[in-house]
């Protein structure tokens, strides 16, 4: 249980942990992910050890550079990190963090604690850094361990709701709520046809003020109550298969994972994982790629309205 004025975040990534450690440790590789989506970083100097420093800049993508000095307290390799984080030579460390790595049945296991030094400042940061897409981060890393390791382009999103894991999987799996959060915003889901269960398909519509688009689904595992595969493709109203309405060159199946993982009782993690699915042209895998910031944007607008779902009771 984290105090309130600590910000925790758990993952775990499928990769060896020495392949974890290595992307968080190396300069080249740490290049490849840190930071929000569409971020770039340049390193100036990185002492790694216990009493060293990181001396790098963050460029976002209007421009803007952002100097940042990392103060390092503990290296513990393969385990342990922490450190200062957020000051810059005008400016003193924004909270201290604690990283803890550890391998669980071949993954990675990381367990990331940042504390700061009132509850105010905290909720402040918590919000700061999900209007700034910070999270997306710790997914970039996720997919940057994908391409490297495995030569698997993946997108990857996280988020934590206040529900249990059961209520959480109703959520996912039952056609009723479903539909009530997971079209895009400004658009209206509704299910021609649905068996959610291993094995079986659906077929639905989402609709806006300007059109409908159809799409359907094959669910290839269904497992309660932590874990949704299925693939995905779009379709006209007659099921054939279709593109997107807005990008033609999309690839033409999807396959989405959906992870939910308890983080307590009444708190579930859920992580969404997708890619792309059979031959895909170079043109759809570079649109797929692309896609990828308004990928976390379409789904944080979900989440969004899932929040507010189960806010307004189930």
């Amino acid at each position: 249980m984290s105090a309130s004025n600590e910000i925790r975040i758990v993952r775990i990534y499928d990769a060896p942990l020495k392949a974890v450690w290595d992307a968080w440790t190396d300069p080249a590789q740490t290049a490849q992910w840190w930071g929000p989506r569409g971020f770039t970083l340049t390193t100036h100097s990185k002492d790694l050890r216990t009493g060293g420093s990181w001396d790098y800049t963050m460029h976002g993508p209007d421009g803007t550079d952002y100097p940042n000095k990392t103060h390092y307290l503990e290296v513990e390799p393969l385990a342990k990190l922490v450190y200062d984080h957020g000051a810059s030579d005008d400016r003193p460390p924004m909270f201290r963090v604690t990283v803890l790595f550890s391998e669980v049945e071949g993954k990675t296991h990381m367990d990331m604690c940042m504390s700061l030094p009132t509850a105010e400042a905290a909720a402040q940061t918590r919000k700061f850094v999900r209007k700034a897409g910070g999270n997306a981060t710790w997914d970039r890393l996720a997919e940057y361990l994908a391409k490297r390791l495995m030569d698997q382009e993946r997108f990857v999103i996280n988020r934590s709701f206040d529900a249990p894991l059961a209520t959480m999987f109703d959520m996912w799996t039952k056609p009723a709520h479903f539909s009530r959060w997971l079209a895009p915003t400004g658009f209206d889901m509704r299910f021609i046809r649905a068996d959610i269960r291993t094995g079986g398909s659906s077929m639905y519509s989402m609709s806006s003020p300007a059109f409908t688009m159809y799409g359907r689904a094959h669910y290839e595992e269904v497992r309660s109550p932590d874990r949704l595969v299925y693939t995905q493709q779009f379709c006209d109203e007659h099921k054939n298969i279709a593109r997107h309405p807005m990008a033609p060159t999309w690839p033409e199946t999807m396959r989405t994972t959906v992870d939910l993982t308890a983080e307590g009782p009444d708190r579930t993690r859920v992580t969404v994982t997708s890619e792309v699915v059979g031959q895909a042209t170079a043109e759809e895998l570079a649109t797929f790629l692309d896609g990828r910031a308004g990928m976390t944007q379409g789904w944080t607008g979900s989440f969004d309205k899932l929040d507010a779902v189960l806010a307004g009771g189930v």
